[in-house]
């Protein structure tokens, strides 16, 4: 997947924050799903979830060597992803929040997923060759991620009394964060016009049926938060964030420009 360096420079002031945007959601919540390997329920799991995070990985990967290509020769993908400051990560804060039980990391897992199946089916259309690229050959992946998630919020939701509580727990421990993913940045609105980002609010109604669906079959409660959190694409994080990025960065920042 090659860009075309001069049909992008004139976009770059909006297209670099937006790349960001997609490859630091996509790396934190791969680095998230990569704590529970060798700690799932079953091992079948572990593995399934841990595939999962190197797919969300090898997404991010292409995000920033495109964003790099932008910005100059002094950035590569590894400078982005382990030598960027906090609030230099434009992540959702969904995707930072602590892994919490296997309810919470599931239904993170399937709000996510669901996201990203309706995001990238218009991503791929994009005018900018280079993302619709990247999302075309992402979607075989986001598929099974909503499938796999779908599947275990119904498991757990219309399981026993004690498993259905936990994920009506995993709601609450998350519905303050669900709202940011249909939130534009400035970024996002400059280049919509160029056919080049999404609309948000047209996958917003395709994300709630879905997610609607698969709450019926779970016999579960969607809730909505009267107090969403939102900021991340403008770099204001929680202190999650910080945690988890001094534990992801600390080989690069000990051992500047370390190889194998």
């Amino acid at each position: 997947m090659q860009s075309n360096p001069q049909q992008q420079i004139p976009n770059s002031q909006f297209l670099i924050p937006y790349c960001l945007h997609l490859a630091d959601t996509t790396l934190i919540l791969s680095h998230r799903n990569s704590e529970w390997c060798g700690h799932g329920p079953i091992l079948e799991q572990d593995i399934a979830l841990t595939n999962i995070a190197l797919d969300l990985l090898g997404q991010a990967r292409n995000f920033y060597q495109y964003a790099a290509t932008l910005m100059g020769e002094s950035f590569d993908e590894d400078k982005l992803a382990y030598l960027r400051n906090p609030d230099e990560f434009k992540n959702h804060l969904i995707v930072e929040q602590p892994n919490g039980d296997w309810a919470v990391t599931i239904l993170r897992q399937f709000y996510f997923s669901c996201h990203q199946y309706y995001y990238y089916n218009e991503l791929k259309n994009s005018s900018d060759e280079q993302l619709g690229a990247i999302a075309t050959k992402a979607l075989k992946e986001v598929t099974y991620h909503l499938r796999w998630s779908s599947e275990w919020v119904i498991r757990l939701g219309d399981g026993t009394q004690e498993s259905n509580n936990k994920m009506q727990n995993a709601v609450e421990v998350l519905k303050d964060y669900v709202e940011e993913l249909f939130v534009m940045s400035n970024e996002e609105t400059e280049l919509l016009q160029q056919n080049i980002s999404i609309d948000l609010s047209k996958i917003k109604p395709l994300w709630q049926q879905k997610v609607y669906e698969v709450f019926a079959e779970a016999t579960m409660q969607f809730s909505y938060s009267t107090q969403p959190k939102i900021g991340g694409k403008q770099g204001k994080h929680s202190q999650h964030l910080i945690d988890l990025l001094a534990d992801m960065q600390v080989l690069q920042r000990t051992y500047p420009n370390s190889v194998w």
